[in-house]
């Protein structure tokens, strides 16, 4: 089954209440270390992709204005409600979007980071072909995913998995190669994070040639 952007909405929909006790703790790391390699300059606008329920919103400095999108409007509830228990001065806004169809202008952000959203989309091309559009030429371009395990046991059983894909809202069989392959994403850096490094954080430049 594939996924869609109603099923993603569905999926989340009902991830959306637990998703903080599910996910926090075990993703944190992948999250720190996602925005570390942003390396933030004060001044700089960063995108959030696939802002979820804004666990990472505190991560990012003050001196930064961070945008947050996303396609479930229940996770982005959620979100806007720690920012209303939590001021977070460095959160700009929070805004509904497809990631395949962005609203924003061109070269509207200094840097752009993907957190948990390549394997979601229906569409990894578009993703990245929209981030490489709002981002700066030679901004940074992160990307936190998992990526199909090179473990053929693991691999049979995200195999079988797979056929959930439209009722989980994600690929869980998502090869690192074709990812690349489809995007024309270059990578300057891999770094395996999270429980058994089973997610990777993916560092690149932007080059501003959509594929």
């Amino acid at each position: 089954m594939s996924v869609t952007s109603d099923s993603v909405k569905k999926a989340y929909r009902r991830y959306a209440r637990y998703y903080d006790l599910v996910f926090g703790a075990v993703f944190h790391p992948g999250r720190r270390t996602a925005i570390e390699h942003l390396h933030c300059r004060a001044g700089d606008r960063i995108l959030e992709v696939g802002v979820g329920t804004g666990l990472s919103l505190a991560m990012y400095p003050q001196e930064v204005k961070v945008v947050g999108i996303d396609l479930s409007g229940d996770m982005l509830k959620l979100a806007k409600k720690r920012i209303e228990d939590e001021p977070l001065p460095q959160v700009e806004a929070l805004l509904q979007m497809d990631a395949q169809q962005m609203s924003f202008p061109d070269n509207s952000f200094d840097s752009v980071v993907a957190m948990y959203v390549a394997s979601v989309v229906p569409d990894a091309r578009k993703l990245v072909d929209e981030i490489r559009r709002v981002c700066k030429p030679g901004g940074k371009i992160v990307f936190l995913n998992h990526f199909q395990n090179k473990n053929p046991l693991i691999r049979k059983a995200e195999a079988l998995v797979q056929r959930l894909a439209k009722h989980i809202g994600f690929h869980p069989d998502f090869p690192l190669s074709h990812f690349l392959e489809q995007t024309g994403f270059e990578v300057t850096t891999a770094i395996p994070v999270n429980v058994l490094d089973y997610w990777t954080v993916l560092v690149g430049v932007n080059d501003k040639k959509p594929r």
